[in-house]
């Protein structure tokens, strides 16, 4: 954990009145390694861009400000700040920003992804997919709308067909219509770009109620809009804040953060129909061109593996167990990082339970989500007895369930033998 602990350190200021935290795919502990990374096989440019990455809040906040059509979606904005689920850890951007290699994946046409369209779907969940065009100009120009032919753009494709296929597993599994369970429209901006330069990161933003995507820099991150686990994830950032809202700092942001990773991981073993033993546990493995030396950005299965000793992103800091957990004030407290405790927990009780894993395991966490019992500043040991309820009320008839997630929480270190 001693690379993590560089994270730079937030200043406190609670007495003043603060926007909502940007939260974006890529944590800013891997934007800071490109960042300061002397490796040879990046260039300067690339540093910059992962530099300008970091900035990402202060950049987001100025080009929602500058929109003028900042209003074509903001009819479900009740949240007036801003929110941004990065899925590209910070720390990870950074890393980037001392690093270079060339290979940007061509933009071929694909076929539409296999559960992308619901039949009877109607007006609940419409995606609406905008165009930036290479700049920051948010929505952008209007790309695809519901029901509308493919386009020529592969990201456009891409975000349609995964906004398609997470409102279809959320509404098909657990019954939920879109992520406000009243319909809402689901909305992305693509081909975002700062200043000219190309941006590393994908996230939700919950002033305009939308998801925006950059391309990456076609060195250190491909696009951002070939991972289905990576819309998934930044969709379940909307659901998490329409349920239980958790505040993304310490804890309650690591679960944000956990929640995004784990409903990103059942959406696509939903989507590709496999059970627990079957499945990866990886996120964000096409994000990577082939000189990456790792699998993916995080594992479930065994947080801190994803990469290692990399050149430009060094080695993946997540810790399991909650004794080796990161106490810093950098990634508001350490959300991107301290998550892979609680996914590792979802991930030992659904092997543990067998078959697909959001049928029990899954349902679990999704009633945890939703219960009251949940406050907006929950930590580790209060999410973990309201699963360990839940799953005594669910599965009453299978009390292997219920123990199965007790002692994942006991095994990573949250809960104790006697919980």
């Amino acid at each position: 954990m001693a690379e993590v602990n560089k994270l730079p350190q937030e200043q406190s200021t609670s007495s003043e009145r603060q926007p909502r935290p940007i939260c974006g795919f890529i944590p800013p502990h891997v934007l800071k390694h490109i960042a300061e990374s002397t490796a040879d096989i990046i260039d300067d440019e690339t540093r910059n861009v992962a530099r300008a990455t970091l900035d990402l809040k202060a950049k987001v906040h100025a080009a929602i400000a500058a929109s003028p059509q900042r209003t074509i979606v903001s009819s479900h904005a009740r949240i007036a700040q801003l929110e941004r689920s990065g899925f590209i850890p910070p720390q990870v951007i950074d890393n980037v920003a001392h690093a270079k290699k060339a290979g940007i994946v061509a933009g071929q046409e694909q076929e539409p992804l296999a559960g992308a369209a619901l039949p009877g779907q109607g007006q609940d969940g419409k995606r609406v997919i905008y165009d930036c065009k290479q700049t920051s100009n948010l929505p952008g120009t209007l790309a695809r709308a519901e029901g509308q032919s493919r386009t020529q753009d592969r990201p456009i494709n891409n975000v349609y067909d995964g906004f398609g296929i997470t409102r279809n597993f959320y509404k098909t599994i657990f019954g939920r219509n879109s992520l406000d369970d009243k319909g809402m429209q689901l909305v992305a901006s693509t081909h975002f770009r700062d200043n000219g330069r190309p941006f590393n990161n994908a996230f939700w933003s919950s002033e305009i109620q939308q998801m925006v995507f950059g391309d990456g820099d076609g060195v250190v991150f491909d696009y951002l809009t070939d991972s289905l686990d990576v819309i998934a994830h930044e969709l379940t950032h909307g659901v998490v804040e329409y349920t239980c809202n958790l505040a993304y700092q310490d804890e309650s942001g690591a679960l944000n953060e956990s929640c995004a990773d784990v409903f990103a991981c059942m959406v696509e073993q939903w989507h590709q129909g496999v059970k627990v033993d079957d499945a990866d546990w990886i996120l964000g493995q096409t994000l990577f061109p082939v000189a990456f030396r790792g699998r993916a950005l995080r594992s479930l299965e065994d947080p801190g593996s994803a990469y290692k000793n990399d050149p430009v992103l060094q080695s993946d800091d997540q810790p399991k167990y909650y004794a080796n957990r990161y106490t810093g004030t950098g990634d508001n407290g350490g959300v991107h990082i301290n998550s892979g405790i609680p996914n590792h927990a979802f991930y030992l009780a659904s092997t543990a339970v067998g078959g697909y894993s959001w049928e029990k395991v899954g349902k679990v966490w999704y009633e945890t989500l939703t219960s009251p019992k949940i406050p907006k500043t929950c930590d580790f040991k209060t999410w973990a007895g309201v699963t360990v309820e839940k799953a005594g009320e669910l599965f009453a008839d299978e009390p292997a369930v219920k123990t199965a997630i007790q002692k994942a929480w006991v095994t990573v270190g949250v809960l104790d033998s006697s919980s």
